[in-house]
């Protein structure tokens, strides 16, 4: 895992255009604003392209990678054509899957079930319907929370509203793949339910 994912705030801002068809995020540490990484969404197909400006923009597929600013390679997001509901992956920066994020069928708010890469239940995510407040839970611990709420140092940089705050609780582990799996989920909820 690279070290740069061993941090507990991250803010995602996600980059604004009005005939963008890709998805592109710079990623900053919100206390100091120092950019730590970029997330690109580079190999767009051209039917693609074309659907993001369709009401199909929520079924086209993507795949977003996550770099460190000295371009190191960090994490990969990616989904193919989705229909009812989203089945994203989530590699290393090695091309490997840490884990998988399935959306939940009627869910208000949005939900999500967290999987390692063998399928295996890890969390779940779960949204609210009324405002921008996402939290990764198993039974009654809570690992992060993504937010558009931030009331740190830098609150007046962060005022858009494609912004976002990954709060990653102290109880997960340094160097453990949940890390890659939270950061990923970030753009997952984005690209799945925010667009």
């Amino acid at each position: 895992m690279h070290p740069v994912l061993n941090r507990n705030l991250f803010f995602v801002k996600e980059h604004a255009g009005i005939f963008k068809a890709a998805n592109n995020f710079d990623i900053y540490d919100p206390e100091n604003q120092q950019q730590l990484m970029t997330c690109r969404e580079e190999k767009l197909g051209f039917f693609t392209r074309i659907l993001r400006f369709t009401d199909y923009k929520r079924m086209t597929p993507f795949n977003i990678v996550v770099s460190s600013t000295s371009g190191e390679k960090v994490l990969t997001v990616r989904r193919g054509v989705s229909l009812l509901r989203s089945k994203v992956e989530v590699l290393d920066e090695h091309d490997n899957v840490v884990g998988k994020l399935k959306q939940q069928l009627l869910s208000l708010g949005g939900k999500f079930s967290v999987l390692d890469a063998d399928e295996n239940f890890l969390f779940s995510l779960k949204g609210k319907w009324t405002s921008w407040d996402f939290k990764f839970v198993k039974d009654d611990m809570e690992f992060a929370r993504v937010t558009k709420k931030w009331a740190g140092i830098g609150k007046e940089f962060f005022t858009s509203a494609d912004n976002y705050i990954l709060k990653v609780e102290d109880q997960v582990p340094q160097d453990n793949n949940i890390r890659v799996l939270l950061l990923g989920a970030v753009l997952c909820i984005d690209m799945v339910l925010k667009e």
